[in-house]
């Protein structure tokens, strides 16, 4: 059975961190993938604020990009 992304999305695999020097962390399942600083981190920290779970997940995954090149163990 195919697998829908976004319902995918739901199981909260991306996290992020807010580190003190104003820098943000995303993670999947806890993995730093991505570290956006500057503009980039308060852009992204004003884009989420109001958004639910779900379209937090998504945002996250558009700033991550294509980061899985086949390396990856699936889950």
């Amino acid at each position: 059975m195919p697998t829908d992304a976004r319902q995918e999305l739901q199981d909260g695999r991306f996290d992020y961190r807010e580190q003190k020097d104003g820098r943000v962390v995303v993670t999947w399942y806890g993995r730093p993938v991505t570290t956006l600083a500057g503009q980039e981190a308060q852009r992204f920290l004003a884009k989420i604020a109001d958004l639910d779970d779900h379209a937090t997940q998504l945002v996250m995954a558009r700033v991550t990009g294509n980061f899985k090149r086949g390396n990856e163990k699936g889950r």
